[in-house]
């Protein structure tokens, strides 16, 4: 049993599924009618009417309308979309059972405790019949699915079969229909000597004790039947009679209710036994039994179209199915092989022919679980697994005949060819002629095609294998993927993931996604996760499009997964399919009736992002200008990626198009947008980026619509600008303003207008003091006359300050800061540059550390990066004497730019004092009592070693430096601790290192190393690898992303200590080979891996060691380079491969795993006794232990 949904509440006494939508309704015997999504698993709708349990409960096949029957004697008619009850149907007098709609006609039929059972019409709302003949409660009545017939089962042991076609022919027009019958129908006017309206047509007695539950078979003549007595009934009818065929025995206590399996010849049952159990309906025997620990059951439902059940019991119901529907198929090229009926199918996608190939044998009664296909030997492999019995599970090998499919008898009925069965869990493919089986003891058992055993693996917790190339597979442990090398026996690589079902490899096998059930994982070919994406509906399949998208199916919708996490619904789906293969905007699938399907989709969306990514700009142009690509998600996109000015393009609504225009400095758009909101919020925000743009025009408009005076004054004053200053303060005067008047009149130096106010506001002595001050006689003598006695005095020797006048008015803007160009803009400029298109070998690093160089900026250097103008002799048969340069323009201090903008941490700050004079002290001053000073609380209550430097406390900061982390040597730490140390004297607040400072300063190693200025690279990556323990870290992303700074900086340290080595001993031809070997291991940023390994590739080409230049080329092709890269790469390539031997052979097996000594620089292989750095990782021979670490030099190497 496959539980698709589980729900905990009262008891369930009654459950009806929708027939269209993903509902089901419960009754509880609470009262409470329940309406469930299963498939989103929530609860849609309560109902709340009936007073007491409510036992009948059924959805209409039509209407939006379902029925409920209860012990408060009501039948209650509802419109779910409304949420309320129509109406109530009144009659029965006692509790009534069950409640169910006719499948045609407006009917509905009840069964009650009142030993009836009625019909009602619920469009007139009577009752259109009443059926008596039982004399004991009616536990169960219902319609036949076509036919005009009734059952009803009632705790009087018997089984009663009605007749109501008198009922039909009375209430139901057909026509020829007579004006008297008609008469009759309109009226109600009995037909005294004609058919009754129901009849009982067949009595069935044989149970022993009450029967609960009795319903006909969906197109069989049958009748089946619970009953108190334990047993479960199955009758076979005619017209004349009805008979019992045969008797179901398991149940060990009443059984309530049982179903028949509407595609399969199987019956359901289930009980207060706990139990629900399957029969088969032929052999009449139990097949499968599920049981729970506490709970009884008391109804089963069965959809009328999907193969899905319910359950009802004492704390709940379950939603669940029998078998798994996935059928199973293989895809190669544009063949699908699948099976169908018990034959194996091929499909030809391109032409749509469909031609059965061979009978399969039958097996246990289960659905295969998977296919793996051979297309070397022709051959399959197909398992079958019983959930319940593992032990059971077996697969069989087959091979497709050659003719199979091509004559014309083959559409017929193809023979079985002899096959080979074996147990096991699961079998796939491993090679030409080896097959990789999962055994019931965990065991992988590599066999040949003759089903024989060539070789063991015991691996401890395999419970699942699935197909990754030859040699290769992917074995499922716990809840991690590995990547299993079944020739060497090791594994490769791993990643993890929460119980991974399905794994789908792209067309390169580059990428890979593996499907959980609520989970997709997307991963490249060394298992790197690139993304994952959480869903809250199952996944069900997937495959990957030729433009490297990845298009999967959840139950209700086909989605697309960009390889950087990105993804969105392409469509909805009505029912699940699993789809087959990809081909531009066609779906090719298969559904659960395992028929093939076409469907076609729109790949706009994800092929906008995937042009975005990609950089490829000329496509997302076009596609702006021609597409059609609307709604919020894309402009959310848009704005997330940084692209606001494409997403201005797609935006009607204005509110948005303004937020967009101000994102990206459009002034014009942003101010046609605000004309149309005219928000007084709107302005003051355009206002604010015009000014920061000094686009003064558009901010005098805004504040004049916000009529926001202060500001405008001030922007009159600062663009000299004194006749509008004027005219503001006119306004000032008019809105009765006198503090803007006289704050306006002071900057126009008006003091005449000043002198005016005063008096106004009855300052007169302020007033008088200003005209006398100013040399206004006339108005200082007015005003003495009015002061009387109290007269202030003028001082003598007070100066005249007045605002400086402007020297020219300024009319235009200011010059208008510069603003980027966008994609649009400058689309031709940017679409010429090369897009990166190969995977990151760092690309479980978060962007903000990886590196911010282009390939570009070091291109056109040589040093360390690329050797001397190199002359190759190639092939005289292919391409004749040519040379392949590796380009070198003149270097400089570097490749990219030499300002570098340093952040302040970084500049040496020398320590300051903070002690004052002591001459300051008064010879009275008495010192307070000296109380715990802040760094002093901060030793005592921090385990941090920053909280101690930044308090001065060196020594204590160096033991918890020693304990924790095991630095030995603080020489290095000296400057360090100093520049920390005069940060909390310099600050307002004295805080620790944090993350994004040695990020900038990451940025910066970045460039002196693409610069070739590697010693100061080496002190940078150093300084960054020894502040990391000084680092104050919120969250757990913060401290991952520190634990992978440490590895940045120690791979870097050795790459650049081993590049300055090289050049020491730079006449050791075959050495520096090694070296430059070695290097390629090192996990660098992009731009290094790429000149790392076409440094190394052409080295090994010029000592004609072209088995090692070859491998050197195909890595360094995968990365993506540069045109000029790729070619000179692809020449060299050409090359080695017509003669792959190496005349000199190296020290280097670039498949066995190892570490490289920091000090000697020679490989440490997998499995040798080695020395660790404590703080970087740096490895070390065993002779070297108790050294100083060669990496960071603070730190004593460790076995």
């Amino acid at each position: 049993m496959l539980t698709k949904f589980e729900s905990k509440s009262a008891r369930v006494k009654g459950l009806s599924f929708h027939p269209k939508r993903p509902w089901v309704l419960t009754s509880l015997h609470s009262g409470i009618i329940q309406l469930w999504d299963y498939r989103m698993k929530t609860l849609i709708d309560k109902f709340d009417e009936h007073d007491g349990p409510v036992r009948g409960i059924h959805f209409h096949n039509a209407q939006p309308l379902f029925v409920s029957g209860g012990d408060d004697y009501k039948i209650k008619v509802w419109n779910y979309k409304s949420r309320k009850c129509l109406f109530t149907l009144l009659g029965h007098l006692d509790y009534i059972r069950t409640t169910f709609f006719h499948h045609e006609y407006p009917w509905i039929i009840s069964a009650s405790d009142d030993q009836t059972i009625r019909i009602w019409n619920w469009q007139s709302r009577q009752c259109v019949c009443v059926m008596t003949g039982h004399n004991h409660y009616v536990m169960c009545a219902q319609f036949h699915p076509t036919d005009d017939l009734v059952v009803s089962a009632s705790l009087d042991q018997t089984v009663r079969v009605w007749d109501i076609s008198g009922l039909r022919k009375k209430n139901v027009y057909s026509p020829p229909d007579t004006i008297q019958s008609q008469i009759q129908r309109t009226t109600g006017t009995p037909d005294l000597f004609g058919q009754a309206d129901a009849i009982v047509k067949h009595v069935l007695e044989g149970h022993d004790r009450g029967v609960n539950w009795a319903t006909f078979h969906p197109t069989l003549p049958l009748i089946v039947t619970a009953a108190d007595d334990r047993v479960v009934k199955l009758w076979r009818m005619n017209e004349n009679k009805a008979w019992e065929v045969d008797t179901c025995r398991g149940h060990y206590n009443n059984v309530s209710c049982v179903i028949f399996h509407a595609r399969q010849d199987l019956i359901l049952s289930n009980g207060e036994d706990k139990s629900i159990r399957v029969w088969d309906m032929t052999k009449r025997v139990s097949i499968n039994t599920f049981r729970r620990e506490n709970d009884r059951f008391w109804i089963l439902a069965v959809h009328p179209t999907l193969n899905l059940f319910a359950a009802g019991h004492d704390n709940g119901m379950i939603v669940f199915k029998l078998e798994r529907e996935r059928p199973v198929y293989a895809v190669v090229g544009n063949l699908v092989y699948y099976v169908k009926e018990k034959y194996l199918r091929r499909l030809e996608i391109t032409t749509s022919k469909d031609v059965p190939l061979m009978q399969l044998r039958s097996g246990p009664r289960a659905p295969y679980y998977s296919m793996s296909y051979n297309p070397a030997e022709n051959a399959i492999i197909l398992t079958t697994r019983v959930p319940s019995q593992p032990d059971t599970s077996i697969y069989d090998l087959y091979t497709i005949p050659k003719d199979a499919g091509e004559s014309s008898s083959s559409t017929q009925a193809p023979d079985a060819p002899e096959g080979r069965r074996s147990s096991g869990l699961n079998a796939v493919w491993v090679a030409r002629n080896r097959f990789a089986v999962l055994d019931k003891n965990h065991v992988i058992l590599i066999k040949n095609n003759k089903n024989e055993i060539t070789k063991k693996i015991q691996l401890n917790n395999c419970d699942e294998i699935f197909y990754a190339g030859t040699g290769l597979l992917l074995i499922r442990e716990n809840d991690h993927i590995s990547l299993y090398d079944a020739q060497q026996k090791r594994s490769l690589a791993s990643v993890r993931v929460g119980k991974a079902k399905y794994a789908i490899w792209s067309n390169d096998m580059n990428y890979l996604s593996l499907l959980a059930k609520h989970q997709l994982v997307i991963c490249n070919r060394k298992l790197e996760q690139l993304c994952i994406i959480q869903e809250n509906v199952p996944v069900k399949s997937g495959a990957w499009d030729d433009s490297g998208v990845f298009i999967y199916t959840t139950s209700n919708h086909i989605k697309y997964a960009l390889i950087n996490g990105d993804h969105g619904i392409i469509r909805t789906l009505d029912l699940p399919i699993y789809i087959t293969k990809i081909k531009g905007n066609s779906v090719f699938c298969l559904d659960r009736e395992v028929r093939p399907r076409l469907l076609t989709i729109d790949p706009t969306e994800f092929k906008f992002k995937l042009a975005l990514i990609n950089r490829k700009y000329d496509e997302v142009l076009h596609m702006v200008r021609t597409a059609k690509l609307v709604g919020q998600s894309i402009i959310a996109y848009l704005q997330k990626k940084g692209y606001p000015e494409v997403a201005l393009h797609f935006v009607k609504d204005e509110k948005t198009r303004f937020g967009l225009a101000l994102e990206c400095g459009n002034i014009d758009i942003a101010l046609e947008a605000a004309r149309a909101l005219d928000d007084k919020r709107c302005w003051e925000k355009l206002a604010d980026i015009a000014l920061l743009q000094g686009n003064h025009q558009v901010v005098e408009m805004a504040y004049q619509r916000t009529k926001n005076f202060d500001k405008l004054a001030f922007l009159y004053l600062i663009t000299g600008n004194l006749e509008k200053l004027r005219k503001m303060m006119k306004i000032a005067e008019v809105r009765k303003d006198v503090s803007g008047q006289f704050q306006i009149a002071m900057l126009l130096g008006d003091v005449e207008e000043r002198v005016k106010l005063l008096r106004q506001c009855n300052q007169k002595s302020l007033a008088y003091v200003m005209a006398a001050t100013h040399g206004l006689d006339e108005q200082a003598e007015q005003l003495r006359e009015s002061l009387d006695d109290k007269v202030p005095e003028i001082d003598p020797n007070a100066e005249l300050i007045s605002p400086p006048c402007p020297i020219s008015q300024q009319e235009s803007n200011w010059p208008l800061l510069a603003v980027s160009k966008g994609i649009f803009e400058g689309a031709g400029l940017v679409s010429n540059q090369p897009a990166t298109t190969g995977p990151s070998l760092t690309a479980n690093v978060p962007t903000k550390l990886a590196a911010d160089v282009r390939y570009e900026d070091a291109a056109t250097s040589g040093g360390d990066w690329a050797d001397d103008e190199v002359q190759m002799e190639l092939d005289e048969d292919d391409v004749g004497r040519s040379g392949i340069n590796a380009s070198q323009d003149e270097q400089g201090e570097g490749w990219g730019d030499t300002d570098l903008e340093l952040p302040p941490d970084l500049e040496g700050v020398g320590a300051t004092g903070g002690a004052g004079d002591e001459d300051d002290a008064g010879g009275y001053f008495v010192a307070p009592t000296k109380g715990q000073s802040v760094p002093q609380y901060w030793i005592r209550n921090s385990k941090l070693p920053v909280d101690h430097v930044l308090s001065a406390s060196f020594e204590s900061a160096m033991r918890l430096l020693h304990d924790q982390v095991g630095i030995v040597s603080f020489e290095e730490y000296k400057q360090i601790f100093l520049q920390i140390y005069s940060r909390s004297r310099t600050a307002f607040t004295a805080v620790g290192l944090k993350l994004e400072s040695l990020v900038a300063r990451l940025q910066v190693a970045y460039r002196l190393t693409t610069n070739e200025k590697f010693q100061e690279a080496v002190d940078n990556f150093r300084a960054i690898l020894l502040s990391v323990p000084l680092l104050v870290v919120e969250s757990g992303q913060d401290i991952l992303q520190s634990q992978q700074l440490i590895e940045i900086c120690k791979e870097y340290i050795i790459r650049l200590q081993m590049s300055m080595a090289k050049k020491d001993i730079a006449k050791d031809e075959k050495r520096s080979c090694e070296l430059a070997a070695y290097f390629t291991h090192l996990q660098l940023q992009l731009v290094h891996k790429i000149m790392t390994l076409k440094s190394a590739s052409v080295q090994a080409f010029k000592m004609k060691n072209y088995k090692v230049a070859a491998s050197f080329a195909k890595r360094l092709l995968e990365l993506g380079p540069t045109p000029d890269v790729a070619q000179q790469t692809r020449k060299i390539l050409s090359v080695c491969e017509k003669n792959p031997v190496d005349e000199q052979p190296l020290n280097y097996d670039e498949y066995n795993p190892f570490d490289i000594c920091a000090a000697s620089y020679v490989l440490i292989y997998r499995g040798n006794p080695l020395a660790r750095c404590p703080l970087s990782g740096a490895a070390y021979l065993p002779e070297f232990k108790g050294q100083l670490c060669r990496v960071i030099k603070a730190t004593k190497m460790e076995m």
